[in-house]
């Protein structure tokens, strides 16, 4: 015994060693475009000996020697698409073809290309346990200009998901089954989640349906305290078994679960016979941290497990969807990694340099008063305006009323429901703001619920037009405030009502930031 023990020590030690060189030399080739990475998370795994059997990420390549397709985009104006790559071998998105391709037009992600050459792509998620909003009871695609994000300086996009949003792959090719082992790592922006069920990644059934305990083992990151929750009021990486979102060992609470929050989140779930894992750190600084680490639940049903070996993102097993969050970057694996594996992943997204990007357009600064004009060629001397609790477009010039200024100008704040994107204060009623209802805007008072700051906040991109800034529903992220008729809506790029109109729809959703009419 004595004797077995001092191999494993030197081949671990070997591991760590291999782990480390190669983490060392992907490090140095990765900090630029022109050179491509020799070492990926997907390269570390390999090292490890549990190889990548998927690999999705919108923003950069998941082993340093791919050079293919990250994923595609849809554009509103004609349906064409475009597959939008790396800049060069293991580097990062080409977001300058995305930005040229979708200029004038709004684009939605079709296509997630998985990088192993397994071909576990992921697509618009069928109907299921649950219809998805869009035609055929699928769920929606994410608007491709939503989640801007810098990798080292360098521009690109993560996915993001709002309520009805999901991508699934039900046919899919070395994904674990049964009770047979596999990791899992998910990036995700530690500030967007929700309590709705359920903003997962990871391995679920089969005919999108719940299949009964056991029969998914997928990454979750949010607040719902349904099922399973942690210490303080979250939000949690948990992991999905299917009837439960798991904390650890028990249902329902388990305080060695912390709350995380940060910008850029590492989470981990891993699972073998009997013995599974959730780990997570901080994906812009230092290590990961074990959460739990021990026997299956302790309910019937997961021992052993049944996992089925579909893909999910944004969505439950069942394609329950009323989930928020935003994906940049993951992997599943064929085996159960070790630490020392992880350790060396964590340290490459580290240096990959994630930090928040800016959607473009003129800065909104929080605490500021604005006017926003509209650049629709008819109505250059029209503003955005409140009368009572109607919200339209007005004519306002140097001679209009003093209250129809202050009707036409705005508080920037933070995001009542997110500090990354805006809320607008009314300036002439304080505590009351710029919300949808019915897709239609009008002025509210907050009344301090979820509801309302999810209605009330939205994010600022460059104006579509090239002109200004667009500003998108945060809760409907297919949804941009506009003008029609007068009247103030946020409104998709073609639909089923008439403000949804693809007629001057970008002019119509870009507005100029001018200087407020009453400070």
């Amino acid at each position: 015994m004595r004797g077995l023990r001092s191999v494993l020590r030197r081949r671990a030690a070997t591991l760590t060693a291999t782990l480390a060189a190669v983490l060392v030399a992907g490090t140095l080739s990765g900090t630029s475009v022109s050179q491509a990475a020799t070492s990926q998370p997907c390269d570390l795994y390999a090292a490890g000996g549990t190889p990548c059997v998927a690999a999705h990420s919108t923003t950069r390549a998941l082993y340093g020697a791919y050079d293919g397709a990250l994923y595609q985009v849809r554009r509103a104006s004609d349906n064409a698409t475009r597959d939008i790559g790396v800049l060069g071998a293991g580097g990062y998105a080409n977001a300058a073809a995305q930005d040229s391709f979708c200029a004038g037009s709004s684009c939605v992600i079709t296509v997630i290309y998985d990088q192993t050459g397994r071909n576990n792509r992921l697509t618009q998620a069928p109907p299921g346990g649950f219809n998805g909003p869009a035609a055929g009871g699928y769920d929606k695609l994410a608007n491709a200009t939503m989640a801007p994000v810098t990798l080292n300086g360098n521009r690109a996009y993560g996915v993001f998901v709002s309520p009805g949003t999901g991508y699934r792959n039900n046919a899919t090719n070395g994904i674990a089954t049964g009770d047979r082992p596999e990791g899992m790592y998910a990036l995700f922006d530690g500030t967007h989640y929700n309590d709705g069920c359920c903003f997962d990644y990871g391995n679920a059934e089969t005919n999108s349906r719940d299949n009964g305990n056991g029969t998914m083992e997928a990454v979750y990151f949010g607040n719902s305290r349904g099922w399973g929750s942690g210490a303080g009021n979250g939000p949690w990486v948990m992991a999905d078994l299917e009837n439960g979102l798991f904390s650890g060992v028990n249902p329902g609470n388990n305080a060695n679960d912390p709350t995380v929050n940060h910008r850029f989140l590492t989470a981990i779930v891993k699972g073998e016979p009997n013995h599974w894992a959730i780990r997570g750190g901080n994906a812009q600084s230092g290590g990961l941290s074990t959460y739990y680490n021990g026997v299956r639940p302790n309910a019937s049903g997961y021992n052993p497990m049944k996992k089925e070996g579909a893909i999910i993102l944004g969505i439950g097993g069942d394609n329950s969807n009323s989930s928020a969050g935003i994906f940049y970057e993951g992997v599943m694996t064929s085996g159960y990694p070790s630490d020392a594996t992880e350790n060396a992943v964590q340290a490459n997204i580290v240096a990959a340099g994630y930090t928040p990007g800016s959607g473009g357009g003129t800065a909104l600064n929080t605490g500021s008063t604005i006017s926003l004009r509209a650049t629709t060629a008819c109505c250059t001397t029209s503003f955005l305006s409140h009368s009572g609790t109607s919200v339209a477009t007005a004519v306002v010039t140097s001679t209009s009323a003093a209250t129809d200024k202050a009707n036409a100008s705005w508080i920037v704040r933070p995001g009542l429901a997110n500090s990354a994107c805006r809320s607008f204060e009314s300036r002439n009623t304080p505590g009351s703001y710029l919300r949808h209802q019915n897709f239609q805007l009008y002025l509210h008072p907050n009344d301090g619920s979820v509801l309302f700051a999810n209605d009330a906040t939205f994010c600022s991109q460059a104006g579509v037009n090239g002109q200004g800034n667009s500003l998108v529903s945060y809760n409907f992220a297919d949804r941009y405030i506009r003008h029609y008729a007068n009247t103030g809506y946020v409104a998709s790029n073609g639909g089923s009502n008439p403000f949804d109109a693809t007629a001057l729809w970008p002019d119509d959703v870009s507005w100029a930031v001018a200087v407020p009419w009453t400070p």
